[in-house]
């Protein structure tokens, strides 16, 4: 079983959130999604990002394949 996912309190001007929010729906993710989608890109980046992390799931509705898999 996966490990328990960490909630955080974030705090954006409105005017960030809106462009995020738009830029999340552009890629068919959620805002949370994209969060962690270009948090995850900028220490992968930095070469900051433990090996051990998973693969984000790609936006947009599961394939086939991952309805089988559960």
């Amino acid at each position: 079983m996966a490990a328990e996912r960490k909630k955080i309190l974030l705090r954006l001007d409105p005017a960030v959130h809106d462009a995020l929010a738009r830029w999340a729906a552009d890629d068919l993710r959620s805002a949370n999604a994209q969060i962690e989608f270009l948090l995850r890109r900028a220490l992968a980046d930095a070469g900051r990002l433990p090996s051990g992390v998973g693969k984000i799931p790609r936006p947009g509705r599961p394939s086939k394949e991952s309805d089988n898999d559960e």
